[in-house]
């Protein structure tokens, strides 16, 4: 078994084997010429992207800066959309549904550390995958930590850790991130309404380049 191997299916290995360094070399190379894209290269930063990431499976859009470890454990279903400063930490993959929006500095960290330190200080490391479902919001500056699944039509507030899985159709905060409540028939009700008469007021607007 490689030590690629062993990292995806979350057993110890040692990260300064030579092809994750090199697997790393290169991510690191693809997000600084991402990081140094004008903001009207937005078709080359989109080609920056499909060209790191894993999949790309619909419309991305994310604002520099942007960091990964290895970029091709990313799996995003798109559309998906990052706010500045957004790391992912992708020793595991990562996987990200439909219609997701990141706050600004949203982390996602799959990679962890033994708790013991000589082992520790030995250089092995682990991983656990982050799975994030359908329509969710993360709100900024929230930090997901390894091994955790958000569900579908979730949203998080800002700054929390997330330490452990969340179901569908719930509104989470805190540190560590707890459910605060269901997201209920009123609230959709509700949005649905303020949105129906936004267009009712509004002329549909063009789709810009984020699309």
């Amino acid at each position: 078994m490689t030590e690629r191997e062993r990292m995806l299916s979350g057993m110890l290995y040692q990260s300064e084997h030579e092809t994750l360094r090199q697997a790393r070399l290169r991510a690191s190379e693809l997000t600084f010429q991402f990081n140094q894209t004008a903001p009207h290269e937005a078709a080359r930063r989109k080609a920056l992207l499909r060209e790191l990431l894993g999949t790309c499976g619909g419309p991305i859009w994310v604002e520099p800066t942007f960091r990964c470890d290895y970029g091709s454990h990313i799996h995003i279903a798109g559309p998906f959309y990052a706010n500045y400063d957004c790391v992912i930490l992708d020793v595991c993959e990562v996987r990200i549904g439909r219609n997701v929006l990141f706050g600004p500095r949203v982390c996602l960290y799959t990679a962890g550390h033994p708790i013991d330190a000589e082992v520790r200080a030995s250089g092995l490391e682990f991983g656990r995958p982050i799975t994030i479902g359908d329509d969710v919001w993360v709100g900024g500056s929230t930090v997901v930590n390894p091994g955790v699944t958000i569900g579908s039509r979730v949203v998080i507030g800002a700054g929390s850790v997330v330490t452990r899985d969340l179901p569908d159709d719930v509104i989470a905060v805190g540190n560590p991130c707890r459910v605060l409540r269901t997201i209920t028939e009123e609230d959709r009700a509700h949005w649905q309404s303020l949105a129906r008469s936004y267009w009712e007021e509004t002329p549909q607007p063009e789709i810009g380049a984020k699309s």
